[in-house]
């Protein structure tokens, strides 16, 4: 699905290498500079997702190499192919293990592997099941979102395996966060909904106001609410954790992908050729970086900069807050 909807969105050129810079200009804009581009060392890697793990370094998902990768903030780079092939890596997860865990897509299983690159695979029951997205959630679980099996699901840290349906029936969930409020949120990409369950399963949903705004991604905010991009609505939107949501316009075409909390205490995430930076209050500010969008992620990485993945230009950029 992800690759369909990635038609929609606006292709722009691709990022320049470089070796970090300037920073902020007196305006208050990156130069092209100080955004740091690191390319994949092997050709249609793919990177997609990414995590800020507990060694001091970045870890990503890369779909198409069919991947896990490490890059420090150094920019070093190290690769780990999953034992399935063609499993398509799609989101990352640091554990409360200590291990990395991640979703293969294409294969229907949840995987985990140490930092030291030893994976351990396990299959999900459904059938066709496309695991996306997946969060360390409050219990010390990973629960993650199951597209074509319409469900939640928790796997333990030794592998047991429970599955939750959504009400909604082809809401397609997929991105996946834990709340302030001891329970996961997520989002329904074709319902247009957002999406809570407890720990014991129970699961409440929330229409976004816009109709047919494809919420894509997710994420707990600096004000304790829970952040979201809007991918064909054009808004980032906030939901508080009783259900009250308000939508920030950030232009009708931009198609906004990945969302993160920064450093600096306000929304970051990626829309059209730029990183944009939100207040809590709606104030936006974009640093233009020519990346093409895509379904890409972005975290703050121990550095007190922006870390994101470029699926397109196959590589790990770098954005300076300060």
């Amino acid at each position: 699905m992800k690759d369909a909807v990635a038609a929609m969105l606006v292709a722009t050129a691709c990022v320049a290498c470089s070796s970090g810079g300037a920073g902020m200009t007196p305006g208050g804009a990156v130069t092209l500079s100080a955004i740091e581009s690191h390319k994949m060392p092997a050709s249609a890697s793919g990177p997609i997702a990414i995590v800020a793990g507990n060694d001091g370094a970045l870890w990503f998902a890369a779909f198409d190499g069919n991947s896990i990768g490490r890059i420090s903030t150094s920019g070093a780079l190290s690769v780990f192919t999953v034992p399935s092939p063609s499993c398509g890596p799609d989101s990352i997860a640091f554990g409360s293990d200590g291990a990395l865990w991640f979703t293969e897509l294409d294969a229907g299983k949840i995987g985990r592997m140490s930092t030291s690159g030893t994976f351990t695979e396990f299959a999900l029951p459904s059938r066709g099941a496309e695991p996306d997205g997946i969060a360390n959630g409050p219990d010390g679980a990973l629960w993650f979102t199951e597209q074509n099996a319409q469900s939640i699901g928790r796997i333990s840290t030794t592998g047991a395996i429970s599955q939750y349906h959504i009400p909604t029936a082809q809401g397609n969930p997929g991105a996946i966060t834990a709340g302030p409020d001891g329970a996961v949120w997520f989002t329904e990409f074709a319902a247009s909904k957002i999406g809570r369950i407890s720990m014991e399963g129970a699961i409440t949903e929330y229409a976004v106001p816009t109709p047919n705004s494809f919420p894509s991604s997710i994420t707990i905010g600096p004000d304790r609410a829970l952040w979201f991009t809007e991918l064909s609505g054009g808004k980032i939107g906030r939901i508080s954790t009783l259900g009250a949501i308000t939508e920030f316009n950030v232009g009708e075409q931009s198609g906004p992908t990945g969302i993160a909390a920064g450093p600096d205490g306000a929304l970051w995430f990626l829309v059209g050729g730029a990183v944009d930076r939100m207040t809590t209050a709606g104030a936006i500010t974009s640093y233009p970086t020519n990346i093409i969008s895509d379904f890409n992620g972005i975290v703050a990485g121990p550095d007190g900069a922006l870390w994101f993945t470029n699926r397109d230009a196959n590589s790990i950029g770098r954005l300076p807050t300060r």
